[in-house]
């Protein structure tokens, strides 16, 4: 794997660039996937994300979704009227259809009995997989 993307914070802005990245990497003839874990593994799970508080007040939010919607980034309604907000669940499925490697922590999918319970986007490994891709991996990042 050229890039491994590890996610750990449950952060819809982290999520989104993480995600962003690696789809431009794999478009760019690397092979890339993301790890989820931690936080980050509770919200793929179903559990809503959340924003960095300098980033949550609604202008803003409005103004990431409407330059987000522009771009081609799946965006929806979110639960409040008018409060645009990226669909990470579309923006997922779009990165592993764009080829992106999408894994579960092995170590968080236990302690959190996630496993089997994951979208179908998800990839669960074990830990010996896990390491062995960390290990081979050209470049490995933390979450943006």
């Amino acid at each position: 794997m050229d890039l491994f993307l590890i996610c750990r914070d449950a952060l819809e802005n982290s999520l989104v660039t993480s995600l962003l990245m690696a789809m431009e990497a794999k478009r760019e003839g690397s092979d890339v996937g993301v790890l989820f874990t931690q936080e980050a593994l509770v919200a793929v799970a179903g559990q809503a994300f959340d924003w960095s508080p300098l980033l949550r007040d609604r202008p803003t939010r409005t103004r990431v979704a409407k330059k987000a919607k522009e771009l081609g980034i799946p965006t929806h309604a979110a639960p409040t009227p008018g409060f645009p907000a990226i669909n990470t669940k579309e923006l997922m499925k779009a990165a592993k259809t764009a080829g992106v490697s999408l894994f579960a922590c092995p170590v968080w999918a236990e302690f959190l009995e996630l496993q089997g319970k994951l979208s179908p986007e998800i990839t669960e490994i074990d830990l010996t997989t896990a390491l062995k891709t960390i290990r081979e991996a050209k470049t490995v990042l933390g979450t943006f």
